[in-house]
């Protein structure tokens, strides 16, 4: 698809429009009315405070990374320098590669950090991840309502004195003259974040930073994408912070016909698309947007880079029905219920050599290896630099993983004994050969990896 668009529009550009042209905010409230905005004075000072002085302190203690991702069979380390931080146990895969969640401060979970100051920035996250929850759910309550505003960037002063609880229980009070409880139920699924993407990045330590290709935006820290493994039509809320202030102003000289190179921006085109022209909108330290319900799916957005260093704090609700350790404990656990466990007299044995039984067993010992086990190692010795909490999951893992080869083992003697018919070893064989075969493939392709 994008090649045939760039063969389309050959040497020529997309039109794009930035707050300084006449015809920007209508454009915003046609084409791009699900994506909300929140200027950094509305945003509580409180909250500033704690969430910037986090991001200094992670990237202190070298807790960013540049991510090894895979696109169409080929590496490339991003540019940009990510860590995950959310529920406990929680991870999240983009582009074939996962990351596993620092965990923020949950009751119930015993989560050492490496220092009081991650602990304490890990914690600002969670305020964070609280305050754009309800913002998430104003707006969407906002778009539903008759009585949506015209103006879509929606500026409004607020009080955090009042806790985030209290305002969660009067918000549902005052959802009920808009959404049914099932609606304010659907709101909150949507809108409850259970991970925060973090990124960082500085434009002036990039050598070569690829150059928007639609529009002509300039240079690129991230490019055009959906953001994948979401649950549907889920919000996706962004805070974001030039980290030295504001000694780069918006330049005197700049033409007005395009953004300033110095200011980060947020681009946004609808997907596929040249006839609707795209937006490009400056972003300044602590302004904050969102998109809301499908935009995710219907349009892509890019991140522009300006001359400071950033920060972004990126709030999801991943799809976390394969990418839990209780999901993955869960499957490791049915599988074993076809090892009939051995004594010193009897050696272990299978209870069940049934088609299916081998195939779901066969199939979880690769996922747990190239999911998790290898997924895990292959980056995942950096996250000891926040906590350590994730030793004791990966140990037990790979206790499950010893337990499946040798349930592997098994089948493959069983499979050569007399007593099974032809047709039974066949069809035997035949699946057990196809989860092997690509159990070698990904074990050579993680090996060049």
């Amino acid at each position: 698809q994008k090649k045939k668009l760039l063969e389309e529009l050959g040497e020529s550009r997309l039109p794009y429009m930035t707050p300084g042209d006449a015809g920007f905010h209508q454009l915003w409230k046609t084409k791009y009315s699900k994506l909300i905005f929140r200027k950094s004075d509305t945003v509580p000072e409180e909250l500033h405070q704690v969430v910037q002085e986090g991001f200094l302190t992670l990237r202190k203690h070298s807790c960013f990374f540049q991510d090894l991702v895979r696109i169409k069979g080929k590496d490339f380390v991003t540019p940009v320098s990510r860590i995950l931080i959310g529920n406990p146990g929680c991870t999240y895969k983009y582009l074939n590669t996962r990351l596993f969640t620092v965990p923020w401060p949950t009751e119930g979970y015993e989560i050492k950090y490496w220092s009081p100051q991650i602990h304490d920035a890990c914690k600002a996250l969670i305020k964070l991840n609280d305050y754009l929850h309800i913002e998430a759910i104003q707006a969407l309550q906002g778009q539903n309502s008759s009585e949506t505003k015209d103006t879509v960037v929606v500026e409004r002063e607020q009080n955090f004195d009042t806790s985030i609880k209290e305002k969660g229980s009067v918000l549902k009070d005052q959802s009920s003259c808009y959404v049914s409880e099932d609606d304010y139920t659907s709101l909150k699924n949507r809108t409850s974040f259970n991970l925060t993407l973090l990124n960082y990045m500085d434009p002036l330590q990039m050598l070569y930073l690829k150059q928007e290709p639609y529009f002509g935006m300039g240079n690129m820290a991230v490019s055009w994408h959906h953001d994948e493994n979401l649950v549907a039509r889920s919000t996706v809320a962004v805070y974001s912070y030039s980290c030295e202030g504001s000694a780069v102003e918006e330049s005197s000289e700049q033409n007005l016909k395009g953004r300033d190179p110095a200011v980060w921006h947020v681009g946004l085109k609808v997907a596929w698309d040249i006839e609707t022209p795209g937006l490009a909108i400056p972003l300044h330290q602590g302004d904050c947007y969102l998109m809301l319900d499908d935009l995710n799916m219907t349009h892509q957005h890019c991140v522009l880079a300006g001359f400071l260093p950033r920060f972004s704090s990126t709030h999801r609700v991943a799809d976390c029905s394969r990418g839990t350790l209780d999901y993955i404990f869960g499957q490791c656990e049915l599988a074993l219920q076809n090892l009939q466990a051995g004594s010193d007299s009897i050696p272990l044995s299978l209870k069940s050599l049934e088609v299916a039984v081998v195939k779901q067993v066969e199939e979880t010992h690769n996922e747990v290896e190239f999911e998790w086990l290898r997924q895990f190692w292959f980056q995942g010795k950096r996250y000891l630099k926040c906590t350590d909490w994730w030793l004791k999951p990966m140990a037990r893992l790979e206790e499950f993983w010893r337990k499946m080869e040798v349930m592997t083992s098994l089948v493959l003697s069983e499979v050569g004994k007399e007593d099974q018919t032809v047709e039974q070893r066949n069809e035997t064989i035949s699946c057990l050969l196809l989860v092997l075969t690509e159990r070698q493939k990904l074990r050579k392709e993680w090996t060049a990896r």
